[in-house]
């Protein structure tokens, strides 16, 4: 495997440990490619998009699935809906971040569609990404026994060093301003939509993690709120929850 792949088989676990109640109120598979393709559209990356709708449409149901998710490793695959879920969380995420202007984001999202391995640049961006996720999913506590089995399952396919990188990150503690001395400018608006994936937005904890993330990062409220628009969720921007976004035309 590979970093870039090991990040999104870790966002499918994250889905399969935490529920589908999110991806159901994203508007589903339909919802998350309706929002995917316009934020696709505004950040430059449209042509590269059409495979990856069809994945989180997931045509011919199950088998479907099965064929065209087979680049994230069979555990992950084998969690259906969920799989979606995450995968398609991902993809807007990058894409809200690419249209928030990082290219590092772009790369990260074309990296995902390609069958070309990634190099040492995208694999170390992968990294911090991986790493924001776990942070962010940590923000209101620890990862409980349960979520993080199910999250090692499905991550089934890593190997020993991306396995070993994973289990050391869930171990570290919470560190904001060790994070943020760690994401360059270009990397900030990644970090952040990778973040938002992992987070409840309902949670007062959490939204309080996303303020401080921006402020340690020096990340402004357009690059925040067009984020949170790809990603059809509330904008939580300076602890005031706004309502979901409207679909995008």
């Amino acid at each position: 495997m590979s970093f870039v792949r090991t990040m999104a088989t870790l966002a499918v676990g994250f889905a399969a440990a935490k529920g589908l109640e999110r991806f159901q109120g994203m508007g589903g598979g339909a919802g998350l490619a309706r929002s995917l393709g316009w934020s696709a559209s505004k950040s430059g990356i449209g042509p590269q998009v059409g495979a990856l709708l069809e994945r989180m449409q997931v045509p011919g149901g199950s088998a479907g699935l099965e064929k065209s998710l087979g680049w994230i490793g069979a555990r992950a695959r084998g969690t259906g809906d969920s799989a979606v879920m995450g995968l398609g969380g991902l993809l807007a995420a990058l894409a809200g971040a690419g249209w928030a202007g990082s290219g590092n984001a772009r790369d990260l999202f074309a990296a995902l569609g390609s069958g070309t391995p990634p190099g040492a640049t995208l694999e170390k961006n992968a990294r911090l990404m991986i790493r924001a996720m776990i942070q962010a999913a940590k923000s209101d506590g620890e990862i409980d026994a349960g979520e993080r089995a199910r999250i090692m399952e499905v991550l089934g396919d890593l190997s020993e060093d991306e396995r070993a990188f994973v289990e050391a990150e869930m171990a570290r503690p919470v560190d904001i301003e060790a994070l943020a001395a760690e994401t360059g400018s270009y990397q900030r608006t990644a970090v952040y939509a990778a973040s938002v994936l992992t987070v409840d937005i309902a949670n007062a904890a959490e939204i309080a993690y996303l303020d401080r993330l921006a402020e340690a990062m020096h990340m402004g409220r357009a690059a925040r709120t067009r984020i949170h628009h790809a990603m059809r969720l509330p904008q939580v921007l300076g602890d005031r929850p706004a309502t979901p976004p409207d679909e995008p035309a």
